[in-house]
């Protein structure tokens, strides 16, 4: 069993950034995948980074060159470094990784791009 804790979200304006962090209770070092998503009110959960074994990573067209993600093995963490942020990126962040064939989500993390 493993539980993941996302922090770092808040407010921020256009153009500003913000990192997320997913801090696991256990090892993360085997996991399948990992990855981020985001959910707006009325609106469904989306993906928005995903990083596969061998730390292959990808991202939704509408973050590509803003969104970066990546982990520390060490720290049991897995972050989204978030750059130019829109007011459409206004959502609630979740975290999620896959192991043993088993997936975990964290609680969230609220983001809001506003002025």
């Amino acid at each position: 069993q493993v539980q993941l804790v996302e922090s770092g979200g808040g407010l921020v304006q256009p153009g500003g950034s913000l990192r997320l962090s997913c801090a696991a209770s256990g090892s993360i070092f085997r996991a399948n995948a990992m990855g981020w998503y985001r959910q707006a009110p009325g609106k469904e959960r989306e993906s928005v980074a995903w990083m596969l074994s061998g730390d292959k990573t990808g991202y939704t067209d509408s973050v590509k060159g803003r969104f970066t993600i990546s982990r520390d093995n060490g720290k049991n963490t897995v972050y989204l470094q978030m750059n130019s942020l829109k007011p459409e990126d206004t959502a609630a962040y979740y975290c999620r990784v896959t192991l043993e064939g088993s997936d975990y989500w964290g609680q969230g993390t609220q983001v809001t791009v506003s002025s």
